[in-house]
């Protein structure tokens, strides 16, 4: 049988990547009343623009294939050098893709590009889709492989960027084919009807890979801190912290008139409780707090809401009232603490004079901490800090500490744990927590750990994706390939969420089910396809071919409800 050759054709051209479908909003105002009137005035407002928003679906991979020899690098996107490895010249800096550790490489990051966004991406018309390792035959589709073996396996990493606004995302398959090729006399004896087998025979796996790096990850112990800020403008209108005054929000039964940052942080952190909670992830939660100082405080006003504790309910306690708790911290007399209710939390009440100072480096500090004190032998440790601002001094007798400074100690192994440090930047400079953004045992600056949110909405949205780091990535399928294509295929495809907090069921749950989110614009959402022929699969595959195209699909979120275009 190793001398007959079993044939896999995936097809997927240049023509079927992509489908980008916005709604472009026209807008008109017209006048057309008139009066004669003794007195007149007239005020022109000239040059007046109304533009549409940018829909735009722009889609990198990385490709890796084993026949027997390792994962050897097939074809990618963008790939500057076309040697399969996916690559990048960013001002005049070569940046590159490492599916496993590179020796010959420091900077090798074990995930698709993530520095690669909607300004840096090239066009799929520049795409180059390698060569067949195997056969060595140029491959004008992005999977074209033409002799696989029983053992043989692949995998794709997509990584989806949409360039503005949010939207829906929906995976779909078309001209889905099979054919059992030349009768060979092996395949005649236990399939003379010479069938084509291949698409049953495959096994496949598709699943959201968070961490864009080519490979399923399971679940594994982790002590988490949330280090969150609490500084006034993250709720007062004074300083910002409203992000619509008419438009209120709910969370767990509580509902406000209005929507403010430090709302969205607790619907967020909540939300990330729960899907921890619902998927009995191996975890610990504690929660840290920073604000700044007042001007007769003699210490920066940080501390822990929460320590470290396997029983999520009392972490979703903690995090629940997060207007009250801010407000205890910042309006509150001298020494006010989250729990002792002496704040005023309405967001539109005099904040003039409430502190002075983000001390986002002691709320760190804290934090590391806690994690030394109360984390687990053996577990992974991480830290998430949000901040809408830079750290700087307040005008108090408190010394400054740098936040860098206490992100490099949090990172390294002493003084405490060595820590992933992941930073989110909610609409402020993001030069501070940029730097400080690293993984456990590295260096600060790295991009795939760092999350520049410009509109606050999306806070939740960046907890669902670090909540479905901290747990086995999600199957969205797994089963034969054939199978995988007839849902890919079948309506409109699978639809793709773009929080995984949510509980949300591509298969079963509806496309407009309200777990179901869209996908955040300007932010890398990675999913993956991994398929292999099992080595007992029979002499009934000889000689068959399996083809199909994929898409991915988007519509814009404003106006749309997930439904699709079939609904």
């Amino acid at each position: 049988m190793t001398n007959d050759n079993g044939k896999i054709d995936l097809s997927l051209s240049r023509r079927r990547v992509l489908g980008g479908l916005g709604a472009i909003g026209v807008a008109s105002a017209g006048a057309g009343l008139g009066t004669t009137a003794f007195f007149s005035d007239s005020e022109t407002f000239e040059n007046n623009t109304i533009a549409t928003g940018e829909l735009d679906l722009l889609v990198d991979w990385q490709q890796t294939y084993d026949f027997g020899e390792g994962h050897t690098f097939v074809s990618a996107h963008p790939d500057h050098d076309g040697d399969g490895e996916q690559s990048v010249e960013i001002d005049g800096q070569v940046v590159s893709y490492s599916d496993f550790p590179d020796e010959n490489d420091e900077d090798s990051n074990g995930a698709n590009i993530p520095e690669l966004n909607c300004e840096n991406v090239p066009p799929l018309e520049e795409a180059t889709f390698g060569t067949d390792p195997v056969t060595g035959e140029e491959m004008e589709t992005l999977v074209q492989f033409a002799d696989v073996k029983p053992g043989d396996s692949g995998e794709i990493t997509f990584s989806l960027h949409l360039c503005d606004n949010p939207g829906y995302i929906w995976m779909q398959a078309d001209n889905v084919s099979e054919d059992g090729g030349v009768l060979t006399g092996p395949e005649g004896g236990v399939d003379p009807d010479n069938l084509g087998n291949l698409g049953d025979a495959i096994q496949a796996t598709l699943w959201y890979d968070e961490d864009c790096d080519n490979v399923y990850d399971p679940a594994e112990p982790v002590d988490i801190m949330l280090t969150l800020d609490f500084s006034g403008s993250m709720l007062y209108n004074e300083y910002g912290g409203v992000v619509d005054p008419d438009d209120g929000i709910a969370i767990n039964g509580q509902t406000y008139s209005e929507t403010t940052k430090i709302d969205l942080v607790e619907l967020g952190t909540r939300q990330f409780i729960d899907y921890l909670q619902a998927q009995s992830a191996d975890v610990q939660v504690g929660v840290a707090y920073f604000d700044g100082e007042a001007s007769d405080d003699a210490e920066p006003r940080t501390g822990i809401l929460q320590s470290l504790t396997n029983d999520l309910s009392d972490v979703d306690a903690a995090l629940s009232g997060l207007r009250q708790k801010l407000a205890n911290v910042v309006s509150g007399s001298s020494g006010s603490t989250p729990g002792d209710g002496d704040g005023d939390p309405d967001p539109f009440s005099d904040a003039d004079g409430i502190a002075t100072g983000t001390y986002i480096g002691e709320g760190v500090d804290d934090a590391q901490t806690e994690i030394d004190s109360n984390g687990r032998p053996g577990a992974e440790k991480t830290n998430i800090v949000l901040s809408d601002g830079e750290s700087f001094n307040g005008t108090g007798s408190t010394q400054f500490s740098s936040p860098q400074d206490a992100a490099d100690d949090a990172r390294a192994a002493s003084p405490a744990p060595e820590t992933n440090l992941y930073t989110i930047n909610v609409n402020g400079s993001a030069s501070t927590l940029q730097a400080m953004a690293g993984p456990a045992g590295g260096s600060g600056g790295d991009p795939a750990f760092f999350f520049d949110v410009d509109n606050p909405v999306n806070i939740p949205s960046v907890f669902g994706q670090l909540a479905a780091l901290a747990v086995a990535e999600k199957v969205i399928m797994q089963d034969t390939l054939g199978n995988v294509l007839d849902a890919l295929e079948s309506g409109d495809g699978l639809p793709l969420d773009g929080n995984r907090a949510t509980i949300y069921d591509e298969l079963s749950d509806p496309s407009d089910d309200d777990d179901r989110e869209a996908f955040r614009g300007n932010a890398m959402h990675c999913v993956a396809l991994e398929w292999e022929l099992p080595f007992d699969v029979g002499n009934e595959i000889q000689g068959d071919t399996l083809g199909f195209d994929l898409t991915f699909y988007t519509e814009q979120e404003r106006h749309n409800d997930g439904s699709g275009m079939t609904a």
